[in-house]
């Protein structure tokens, strides 16, 4: 079986959870429970790529819905 993270593997998805936190994720992988295809779909590099692009605020959503109450 192939190595879900190994360099040979060209086939990659975007994943985000209920937080907003996000992942690359090898697209033969059956999602996880809570997380969710989002994105693009691509290299490992160009999944990163648009990753740190939506991904701006590293806190997780109960934290900054908490911060906002304040």
């Amino acid at each position: 079986m192939e190595e879900c993270m190994s360099e040979e593997n060209k086939d990659y998805i975007c994943l985000v959870n209920i937080e907003g936190q996000y992942s690359v994720w090898c697209s033969w992988k059956k999602i996880p429970v809570g997380w969710k295809q989002v994105g693009i779909q691509g290299t490992k590099e160009e999944c990163k790529n648009y990753i740190d692009t939506v991904w701006t605020d590293m806190r997780p959503v109960s934290l900054r819905n908490k911060m906002n109450k304040n």
